[in-house]
């Protein structure tokens, strides 16, 4: 077997370099200076007896050779991140930082109750939650920002594991003294001429409801719009018409609105946990999965 004469620091210059494009904003993102940088580099060429980088006077360039070496040496790098994570499961369990990207729904119905249960058993850790549209929490999985995620859009994406947690119903939201309010059911096709409010055009709920119903000669209007279903229940609240929401943005008990099932299609949304098919969650972001999971599944 051939002798490994480079350091884990030199496998650290060639990725950051390749990524990066640049000595110098390869050698800032790891805090050492360009010489340094290239220090590393040549001595790891020089270890593989290959060429992985050509330089230019305005980019840094990867080789045929570097290309085959950077998903290699990506991979060890990770294999070994992973096994320091592991080295520290017990201890990991009562500290450290876990971020969990959710919808603002989700965000305010589902997640309080479970990270109270997960702080009962691991006080000594935190939780950072990111509430976003449906497309920032993907987008916050997949680029690792996030441990993990709760949302209904990554099913289709091939490096999410996409754990359906509950289906809901899109139901009319409305004030309770609205004349519809005593209405067992609403038919999709009624709602056309009805002054709407909905969630903008960039949103994951907007997209899927509009998929949901674009076979329908008669469709709502939207009048107003807002970013997310907080703002949206506030314009409903105020008189300013009817919302189509997830059944969980407007709880039985609500003081002021209520919310009528929709039919002739019903609409459903899946809400599932999603994290990165290819990067293990650390013991704490594994523990508080684990508890929403549970927490939702009571709660279904």
């Amino acid at each position: 077997m051939a002798r490994i004469n480079f350091a884990l620091e030199d496998l650290q210059a060639f990725v950051a370099t390749a990524e990066k494009g640049s000595f110098r904003m390869a050698a800032e993102a790891l805090h050492i200076s360009q010489p340094a940088l290239s220090r590393r580099i040549e001595k790891l060429e020089k270890t593989l007896g290959s060429r992985l980088l050509d330089r230019t006077t305005r980019r840094v360039e990867v080789t045929h050779v570097g290309r085959q070496f950077l998903e290699e040496a990506r991979a060890a790098l990770d294999i070994l991140d992973n096994a320091v994570f592991r080295l520290g499961d017990e201890a990991a369990l009562q500290r450290g930082l876990v971020t969990v990207a959710a919808i603002p729904s989700a965000a305010l119905h589902c997640l309080p109750h479970a990270i109270r249960a997960f702080a009962g058993r691991h006080p000594g850790v935190r939780v950072r939650v990111v509430d976003e549209s449906a497309s920032s929490v993907l987008a916050s999985v997949l680029s690792g920002e996030s441990d993990f995620g709760l949302n209904f859009l990554g099913a289709q994406e091939p490096n999410i594991d996409f754990r359906a947690i509950r289906a809901e119903r899109y139901r009319l939201a409305m004030r309770r003294d609205d004349e519809w309010a005593g209405r067992e059911r609403v038919a999709w096709q009624d709602l056309a001429g009805q002054r709407m409010v909905s969630v903008s055009r960039h949103s994951g709920n907007r997209a899927l409801i509009e998929n949901a119903i674009a076979h329908l000669e008669r469709r709502p209007t939207i009048h107003y719009e807002a970013n997310h279903v907080v703002g949206v229940l506030a314009l409903v609240e105020a008189g300013l018409g009817m919302a189509v929401l997830p059944g969980m943005a407007v709880p039985p008990d609500h003081p002021r609105l209520c919310a009528v099932p929709l039919v002739e299609p019903d609409v459903d949304r899946v809400l599932a946990l999603i994290r990165r098919r290819d990067r293990p969650l650390q013991p704490a972001a594994q523990a508080l999965y684990e508890t929403i999971a549970l927490s939702m599944a009571e709660d279904a």
